[in-house]
């Protein structure tokens, strides 16, 4: 892998790697990276999905490299951590207070005096922290109560402006992130620079994805925009405080009608936007650009604290206004031409307020515009593999079909891997055509940006170069068939939508009484998860996603070997326990999304309008996904042996149930259930 990475770099190809939890994949690219950048006088920035990795790499994996490679290097290795402006403490808001939270008045005496302990505690931690970091603040505090003391990179004064530029904390990340050879940042910062019209991070030709399966879910995160009744009012109370009050009263109360209105509604995907709706977006968008107009330039000389107060009121207004005319303008094309998918998002138990939401069907178009015409990317993961095949993943980051130059001729593969060219292994016909939805850079919300203040450079020189990349996996040092059991439930019934069968409890209860507990449950729903915690009766205490946070859960899972752990989403990518206390992955059904899924549904269908399966590269290709994610919670470490055992028969039946078998790893499989209980019962003694 770290000859094949120094070699696409040197190039300057693309690169997708899989590479196998315990390959040391970081190591991997970071020590070519390294070259590359001290050899060039250029940087290399890696970005990726979780803080944790990120810590990771500075904390230890990049001192290592460092210390390793400095008689090589003949100097000091410069390595930096860029997070969004929003990570980072504001001394100016310290200084200056925060604008009234629009959340205010909804908290009694006493959330309002727990709120206050903690902004006084922050104001203490101001005059000792090196960094203003906020994952460096331990315990940490509630989201409200940051909001009070740290400023979005639109909020932000900017450089010129601002009194406490010298010593502000997000500046000097910025300033350090300038001198690396190698920034470490989230896939967030990533799009937002690709994104935007100005400059995030600093100059650079080339950067490393990883965990870059997750790459397209955090660039429509970020490409999402959002408006609700509470926004718009924010809005106009913040402009309240520099505008005359009729023209923000207007607004006001233009964000009651929004309420009501979304009121009447079901929740859902529109494909046609409601005319009551329409007309109060577009009365929002032009009252927002009426208190924007009463704002009217900011005097150079103004003072601070009043700037803060106008920055304040300028950023909420444009975030209305863009949202809402975003969201009108995505129903003038027809269906199959449209570029954003719109929905309405409700609360069943009322805890949160109605909200319109808009975003990006695709992101292929932008990533392929934006970052891979000027920018080598290398791109690894444990799972980019999907049915066999780096195809379905290359063409939603926006990469060609039949990519030049194979692994073979980049560099000799380790005997555990072998090179895969991006060849589909299913049929074209279950796959479908290729098919690119065109898609526009939207406006983005710029929570985790810089300031505006200064404009992006040019791109490279040569972004009409042809892009050319290749897939290389380097396999793993897991002896899948020998350390692991696949078992398909083929014998249960098809899964219906009233939470788990009786079958399912019964076969679940069968299997951890075997494996002792040593259960990792993964569940598509919370109702199930809850459901199979509350149904299944054994003499092993089973611990549930939700009744702590999930950091203490796995923690409890791993210190206790009979437990076991029922979850959701987050644990089928976020568990990794190692030894005995986790012998037993179970997932209750194919994590296909949801029917009603806006994004994934308006994708689906875009893609069958222009004659591809949209079933098979959206629905399947997410399962798929998330099967192999699942999955890899078995096998940590080399010692480790276990079975997992998916309920879901469509996996052995359906015809889709090859590509999916074939984005697992290659455990050995069996359908018969005795001969999997007793697997287990030799394991758990």
């Amino acid at each position: 892998m770290a000859e094949a990475v120094d070699i696409a770099l040197r190039r300057r190809e693309h690169l997708a790697v899989q590479a196998g939890t315990g390959t040391g994949k970081s190591l991997a690219y970071l020590i070519p990276s390294v070259r590359y950048a001290v050899s060039k006088g250029s940087t290399v920035v890696i970005s990726t999905a979780t803080i944790a990795l990120q810590q990771q790499l500075v904390d230890r994996d990049l001192p290592r490299v460092a210390a390793a490679l400095e008689p090589l290097l003949g100097r000091d290795l410069h390595y930096a951590i860029l997070k969004g402006r929003r990570n980072y403490l504001c001394l100016n808001r310290i200084q200056v207070g925060a604008p009234d939270d629009p959340e205010d008045s909804l908290f009694d005496t006493a959330q309002i005096s727990t709120m206050g302990r903690h902004v006084q505690r922050l104001h203490e931690w101001a005059e000792e922290t090196e960094t203003g970091d906020r994952d460096e603040l331990v315990p940490g505090v509630p989201e409200q109560a940051w909001r009070q003391v740290a400023v979005s990179a639109k909020e932000c004064l900017g450089g010129q402006r601002c009194p406490q530029a010298q010593t502000c904390f997000s500046e000097l990340a910025r300033a350090a992130a300038a001198e690396a050879d190698v920034v470490v940042t989230n896939h967030a910062m990533l799009a937002i620079d690709a994104l935007e019209d100005f400059q995030v991070l600093p100059e650079h030709e080339a950067v490393v994805i990883d965990e870059a399966h997750d790459l397209v879910d955090r660039v429509t995160s970020v490409a999402t925009g959002e408006i609700s009744a509470g926004s718009v009012e924010a809005a106009a109370r913040r402009a309240g405080k520099a505008v005359a009050d009729s023209t923000a009263d207007r607004l006001k109360e233009l964000g009651e009608d929004l309420r009501l209105g979304m009121e009447e509604q079901e929740a859902s995907r529109f494909d046609h936007l409601p005319s009551h709706l329409g007309h109060t977006l577009v009365a929002i968008r032009d009252a927002a650009q009426a208190c924007l107009n009463a704002l009217g330039p900011e005097a150079k000389d103004a003072d601070p604290s009043v700037s803060a107060v106008r920055r304040a009121a300028k950023t909420s207004l444009e975030d209305v206004k863009e949202t809402a005319s975003r969201i009108l303008g995505s129903f003038e094309a027809s269906i199959p031409d449209r570029w954003d998918v719109v929905w309405l998002s409700k609360s069943r138990d009322g805890k949160w307020p109605p909200s319109l939401h808009v975003a990006p069907i695709a992101v292929g178009g932008l990533l392929r515009e934006s970052l891979f015409k000027s920018r080598t990317t290398i791109l690894t993961s444990a799972t980019l593999t999907l049915g066999g095949s780096f195809e379905p993943l290359a063409h939603q980051w926006g990469l060609p079909r039949n990519p030049t130059g194979t692994a073979a001729t980049l560099a000799s593969p380790p005997p555990a891997g072998a090179p895969v060219v991006g060849e589909t292994v299913v049929s074209e016909e279950a796959i479908g055509a290729p098919a690119e939805v065109p898609a526009p850079a939207p406006a983005v919300d710029d929570e985790e940006g810089t300031s505006p203040d200064d404009p992006k450079e040019g791109t490279s020189e040569d972004d009409d170069r042809p892009i050319i990349w290749s897939g290389l996996d380097v396999g793993s040092p897991f002896d899948y068939p020998r350390s692991g059991i696949l078992y398909l439930a083929k014998h249960l019934p098809t899964p219906g939508r009233d939470g788990l069968q009786q079958e399912y409890i019964d076969e679940l209860t069968a299997l951890i009484e075997a494996a002792g507990g040593r259960t990792l449950g993964l569940f598509s729903s919370k109702r199930a998860a809850e459901q199979a915690a509350e149904a299944v009766k054994v003499d092993f205490p089973i611990l549930c996603q939700g009744e702590d946070s999930t950091s203490q859960l796995v923690k409890q899972f791993a210190e206790s070997e009979e437990t076991c752990l029922f979850g959701t989403l987050s644990l089928w990518q976020g568990v990794d326990v190692p030894g005995r206390s986790l012998s037993l992955v179970v997932m209750d059904r194919i994590p296909f999304p949801r029917p009603d899924d806006p994004v994934a549904s308006a994708r689906q269908r875009a893609i069958g309008a222009r004659g591809g399966n949209g079933f098979m590269q959206v629905a399947a290709s997410q399962a798929a996904l998330l099967l192999a994610q699942g999955a890899g919670r078995l096998l940590r470490s080399t010692a480790d042996k276990g079975v997992v055992a998916i309920l879901d028969p469509r996996l052995a039946t359906a015809r889709y149930g090859s590509f999916l078998k074939a984005s697992l790893p290659p455990f050995w499989t069996t359908t018969d259930p005795e001969t999997v209980r007793s697997a287990l019962k030799r394991l758990s003694t």
